[in-house]
């Protein structure tokens, strides 16, 4: 989520420093299912432009429509679309549609938050049933510091008024080790999905960020220089240099670091060599390094090309992060998003 608001916080700057009234819009509340659950977000410009979604597609037209009046009056309302009559989706959303305005202290702050890689939150507060004397709104709180996402007069009156509060990691960054094709694929792919990647090659691999599709940052250090990398929780890790010796050396070079997902490349007899290549070296090294690994990386999928292997990887991350188990959804029982 928290690269789905970064997206909309600096398109509604760029719409803002172009004289052009936005409206934000957040799904607060949902009863019943949907394609989409309470936290998503959409921006709406005057002119009839939009970034991000808060369905599938068909509720956005809708969504457009009802902001008019907020355009208008920059008074903030909830909308009721009931997709139990119109998409089939048994459940009926609640959206707060508010002005936008974002200060330059804000945005300032947010970015600082992003680059720190730091925790923040956001609280909307709304009410289902129409009231123009309840002022809705939705605050951001980064650090210490609170500020308005809308044109609202107050912070202060939360009497009488529900609250969605929604808590933003920061955003999931891959770290990719190698530059041959399917790094590129694999880069390009999770990319898309709103993850920051870095690709980690030694200098003599010669090549450019451009080549990756997508990445952040282009970094060549030394083998033991694990200070370049910045991994968290909030981070994974895929050996593919398609090089014994370099991945030996990485792997060494990252026996410290704890990343959520560390998965290598490779098959299973290549995986028990770089093991073995490694307590060479580090012989006292504890069992539990070597279970964390992922070796072959990737669910069973048949995957074959590069960019299938990438699915393969993504997949497997997106299973180990989320703790979930792979199955077919036709066999989960309750609710998909559950």
């Amino acid at each position: 989520m928290t690269h789905e608001i970064k997206k909309l916080i600096e398109t509604g700057i760029i719409w803002q420093k172009k004289g052009v009234k936005v409206v934000l819009a957040t799904v607060v509340a949902l009863d019943g299912s949907s394609y989409r659950r309470p936290g998503v977000r959409m921006l709406l410009s005057e002119d009839g432009k939009w970034v991000g979604a808060v369905s599938g597609g068909c509720v956005e037209k809708e969504v457009f429509r009802q902001a008019q009046s907020v355009f208008k009056t920059q008074k903030a309302k909830v909308m009721e679309y009931d997709g139990r009559y119109r998409l089939g989706c048994e459940g009926v959303l609640y959206i707060l549609l508010e002005f936008l305005h974002i200060s330059d202290s804000c945005y300032q702050s947010f970015q600082s938050a992003l680059n720190k890689r730091e925790h923040f939150k956001c609280d909307s507060f709304y009410h289902k049933v129409p009231n123009e004397k309840l002022e809705m709104r939705s605050i951001l709180t980064i650090g210490n510091n609170s500020f308005k996402l809308s044109s609202s007069i107050s912070m202060e009156s939360n009497d009488n008024l529900d609250c969605f509060t929604q808590v933003f990691s920061p955003i999931f960054q891959l770290y990719i080790f190698g530059a041959e094709h399917d790094a590129v694929q694999l880069c390009k792919m999770a990319t898309q999905i709103g993850w920051e990647v870095h690709i980690v090659a030694p200098p003599d691999e010669a090549k450019m960020l451009d080549y990756f599709t997508g990445a952040k940052r282009l970094i060549t250090p030394t083998f033991d220089n694990t200070d370049a990398y910045d991994l968290d929780e909030d981070s994974a890790v895929i050996l593919m240099t398609h090089s014994f010796n370099k991945d030996v050396q990485y792997l060494m070079a990252l026996k410290d670091v704890h990343p959520t997902y560390f998965g290598i490349l490779g098959p299973i007899h290549r995986r028990e060599r770089l093991f073995s290549q490694f307590l060479e070296y580090f012989p006292d090294t504890a069992l539990e390094f070597f279970e964390r690994i992922h070796g072959p990386a990737g669910i069973n999928i048949g995957a074959e090309s590069a960019s299938e292997i990438a699915v393969s990887i993504l997949a497997e991350i997106l299973t180990v992060i989320r703790q979930q188990q792979p199955i077919f959804l036709r066999d989960k029982i309750g609710h998909i998003h559950g």
